[in-house]
């Protein structure tokens, strides 16, 4: 069923992505009024849904770029929900889901064959690893408040790498993590806390079940990126970010820092810019834009 904008955009459009294990969500698609000048696909927070980021695909489509937002297995309109009995990891999201819903945008917009791959937290770092796969699909890469969570990154430390240490045992003993309970993330599985902490422990990126060595592969791509750090974001320090970054030195990067000031007085903190997302809508839209010309110059 499609969703209704309050603004003179189309209609959000949901896509259905059905993966090869049977797994279903829907991909949000939000078009502009007018001609599609680049078309991103987006990838969520750990445990945020995809229409929380309706706000910032309407103030993308505003500048004439169509946003397709991802769906997490295991949260709003996907058939799967974390307990002992369904549990998945990176290698699921990476194989299974991502491909479909690229696939699902693919049938509906032809030219999306390559597009922007971006991403918030957690997304900002799987957007790289599905591009480490597939780097003929990516034009380019998109970072918001993102960074790798590793815990010498962080000035706390120790207790982040207790975190990291601790999550995948209580998943584990209760079936999923339940992160509504103690307020970090969804009710997420456990397959993914043991990815997702791995990289806290080791600052390494792994998936269980794949072999590919993604600390490789991502030091071969050579794409464009935005990386948008919050000023005030304890979650992504600036360390966090570099760790990130660092892992792609071919990638041809452009960092720029938002402050609350920049956000009209919204705090310039790891979710609060959601609110208010035009500020970062219109950087986006302008590097895309400048991206785009410099390749186009390259190419004459």
């Amino acid at each position: 069923m499609p969703c209704t904008n309050t603004s003179s955009l189309p209609a959000v459009v949901a896509l259905p992505a059905i993966s090869a294990d049977g797994a279903t969500a829907e991909v949000l698609l939000q078009l502009p009024a007018g001609e599609i000048e680049h078309v991103i696909y987006w990838l969520p927070a750990l445990g945020v849904s995809a229409r929380q980021y309706l706000p910032l695909a309407q103030a993308l489509a505003e500048q004439g770029v169509a946003v397709a937002i991802h769906e997490w297995r295991g949260l709003g309109s996907s058939n799967r929900r974390a307990g002992r009995r369904d549990d998945w990891g990176y290698r699921q999201l990476l194989v299974d889901d991502l491909p479909a819903g690229m696939a699902a945008l693919r049938k509906r917009l032809p030219q999306a064959a390559r597009c922007w791959l971006g991403g918030h937290s957690l997304g900002s770092q799987l957007a790289p690893l599905y591009a480490s796969l597939h780097p003929r699909e990516v034009r380019g890469l998109l970072v918001i408040a993102g960074g790798a969570p590793y815990w010498r990154c962080f000035p706390q430390g120790g207790a982040f790498w207790l975190a990291f240490a601790l999550a995948p045992w209580l998943a584990r003993v209760v079936g999923h993590l339940p992160g509504r309970r103690i307020g970090f993330g969804g009710n997420e599985a456990r397959g993914l806390i043991a990815d997702w902490a791995r990289s806290g422990r080791t600052g390494r990126y792994a998936a269980a079940g794949m072999q590919e060595d993604f600390e490789q592969r991502l030091g071969q791509l050579a794409l464009p990126l935005l990386a948008l750090r919050m000023h005030d974001d304890w979650l992504v320090p600036a360390p966090s970010l570099a760790w990130l970054l660092g892992k792609m030195p071919h990638n041809r990067v452009t960092q720029q820092v938002v402050t609350s000031a920049d956000l009209d007085g919204t705090p310039a903190d790891h979710f609060s810019w959601m609110k208010t997302p035009a500020p970062l809508a219109s950087r986006v839209a302008r590097w895309l834009a400048s991206v785009s010309m410099a390749g186009s110059s390259a190419d004459a």
